[in-house]
């Protein structure tokens, strides 16, 4: 089975534990990439990364984007979404059908 990874602050993250994801609590953006790299040593698939630490990440990120894993979704924290993740998905899907089918207008 496939490992999945939580990354970001301990009130926003804490719940994933329940499920059976592996959690790892960081709240600065240099401990997230380098648990980031460790994860993707370590054969993670997927990393789940709260927004804030989503965008103090983004050179790390953009080291794996052209990989298959693990993929890096961003999430909202506690506080609420900041649209990273909205956004991502956009550019996402933009990407592989050429097009912006998610718009509303």
């Amino acid at each position: 089975m496939a490992k999945i990874g939580v990354i970001g602050d301990r009130d926003s993250v804490l719940l994933f534990k329940a499920v059976g994801l592996d959690v790892f609590f960081e709240d600065d953006g240099a401990h997230a990439n380098r648990t980031l790299h460790r994860l993707a040593r370590e054969g993670y698939a997927a990393v789940f990364v709260t927004e804030k630490l989503f965008s103090a990440c983004a050179e790390t990120i953009a080291e794996f984007q052209s990989q298959p894993y693990p993929a890096i979704i961003p999430i909202p924290d506690n506080q609420g979404s900041q649209g990273i993740g909205e956004k991502t998905l956009r550019q996402n899907v933009e990407k592989a059908v050429g097009m912006d089918i998610l718009s509303n207008t």
